[in-house]
């Protein structure tokens, strides 16, 4: 019970107080990301210099645990290499699939609470939107990803 009132009180406060959901002017990496069974729909941007990832933002709209997630995954991966943002995605996406580590589970802080999402099918898709949606950005030696590419 104590675990299940954490994650309401972290998936609210990410969707009432959301850090990262506005519209960022200098991103060089923007990409659509569509969950086309529910209608979430989030415009990720990211600015990225010299492989690590500067700042991030997000707009769309969406059920509670596509935004919350995406805040959630900006948290985690702003000051992070491409790399290490890819990994951590990687680690995220195990989760909601039930095969990490304790120590893996950690590393993903406060959106490690998504994890019962596994539990949840129809709730899946709309957790890993923002991260599929970043690893398409971030993925097969892209360099940049312009705001027309996605849409």
């Amino acid at each position: 019970m104590a675990n299940n009132t954490f994650y309401n009180e972290i998936l609210t406060e990410h969707n009432i107080h959301p850090t990262h959901k506005y519209e960022l002017k200098d991103a060089n990496f923007t990409l659509e990301g569509v969950n086309p069974s529910c209608g979430d729909d989030i415009i990720l941007s990211l600015k990225v210099e010299n492989n690590v990832i500067a700042d991030g933002a997000y707009v769309g709209d969406g059920c509670a645990v596509s935004q919350a997630s995406a805040d959630m995954m900006l948290d985690l991966i702003i000051g992070k290499t491409k790399e290490e943002a890819l990994r951590l995605s990687d680690i995220f996406l195990r989760m909601i699939k039930g095969s990490i580590t304790k120590e893996e589970h950690e590393e993903l802080e406060e959106a490690g609470v998504l994890e019962d999402v596994a539990h949840m099918p129809a709730r899946v898709k709309c957790a890993v939107l923002g991260w599929h949606t970043m690893e398409e950005m971030l993925g097969e030696g892209r360099t940049e990803v312009t705001a027309t590419e996605g849409f």
